[in-house]
């Protein structure tokens, strides 16, 4: 089976890719921006006539695209999450290899749900912010491009590679700096969100059980259950061995208070910070997960404490 990974150098394609080529079955080709990529395209600026003349030469069977941009302006989003898979639709339209589409779709597209309830994908999407709504455009295009294609919205992945501007990355850098220092107590600010994790590795096998199915629409990836950001910390304090005490800095989302791990400032210079979830997804959010199970056969296999041990182990790389 030939396969075309797009985005194989980003937090999860790195991931997907380990997770192609240890199937003795897979051809597996990367196209990307970078230098290392087996072919440079930038899917943002690219043509969709280029990309379909390269898949005419390659002839995927499946093509897997994990690229996109978390952060930026509106703008900026719009061109790497919603332009860029319009490109490979329509390249894929055009194309006579008639590749199967694996696009990765992100949980930030349903937007703010209901404390306590589990998100199926019948759910109206509501993105809070424009990095989901241009992640559902992404999809919505996919959707109705009336290709053999199936989007996986991954809730909140974690474990090795988490990036170190995410929350969970930004928890393992506080603590990393607090026990170097030798700081008896840690204060950690905006741990009241509960977010669905799923640990990367599960996303990877998730997406190579896609490419071999025939099923199509929307498929839901995370773990079925939400943890409050203050128990992945409390967890994540156990795996590091950190003894100190964890002080608790939080209120509403918008409320003037310190990031994660940052000392509380004074009142005179009180500023806002970001909250520790901009996804616009709220306080709660926690996936149905049946449909992957019964459609793709998969179930997470990965607990959030091996996750956060991982994350840990490379933030004490660095110490």
């Amino acid at each position: 089976m030939r396969v075309l990974l797009i985005g194989a150098n980003g937090y999860i394609g790195r991931f997907v890719a380990d997770r192609l080529l240890a199937d003795p079955a897979v051809q597996l080709t990367a196209l990307g921006r970078g230098d290392d990529a087996d072919v440079r395209f930038d899917l943002a600026s690219g043509s969709p006539g280029a990309l379909t003349r390269f898949l005419d030469a390659v002839h995927p069977g499946v093509v897997v695209n994990c690229a996109g941009a978390t952060r930026g302006g509106a703008r900026e989003l719009t061109r790497h999450n919603t332009v860029a898979v319009a490109t490979v639709c329509e390249a894929l339209r055009r194309s006579g290899c008639g590749a199967r589409l694996v696009q990765i779709g992100c949980s930030a597209e349903y937007g703010p749900s209901q404390p306590g309830s589990s998100t199926a994908e019948d759910a109206v999407p509501r993105p809070g912010g424009p990095y989901g709504v241009s992640k559902l455009a992404a999809t919505e295009l996919v959707l109705g491009s009336g290709l053999d294609a199936v989007v996986l919205r991954v809730f909140s992945p974690a474990g090795p590679g988490t990036p170190a501007g995410s929350p969970l990355g930004r928890l393992a850098e506080a603590m990393r700096r607090a026990m170097q220092s030798g700081d008896g107590e840690l204060k950690l600010g905006g741990l009241g969100a509960q977010r669905d994790f799923v640990d990367v590795r599960d996303v990877a096998r998730a997406v190579h059980a896609a490419s071999l199915s025939a099923a199509q629409g929307v498929i839901n990836i995370g773990s079925g259950r939400a943890v409050r950001l203050r128990d992945a910390a409390a967890v994540l304090a156990r795996v590091a061995g950190y003894g100190g005490a964890l002080h608790e800095l939080d209120g509403p989302p918008g409320a003037l208070r310190p990031a994660i791990g940052h000392p509380r400032p004074d009142s005179d210079h009180a500023h806002p910070v970001a909250y520790p979830y901009p996804d616009g997804c709220g306080s709660w959010q926690q996936a149905d997960v049946r449909t992957a199970r019964d459609r793709l056969g998969w179930r997470p296999r990965i607990g959030l404490e091996e996750s956060l041990a991982d994350i840990w182990m490379e933030a004490a790389c660095r110490i």
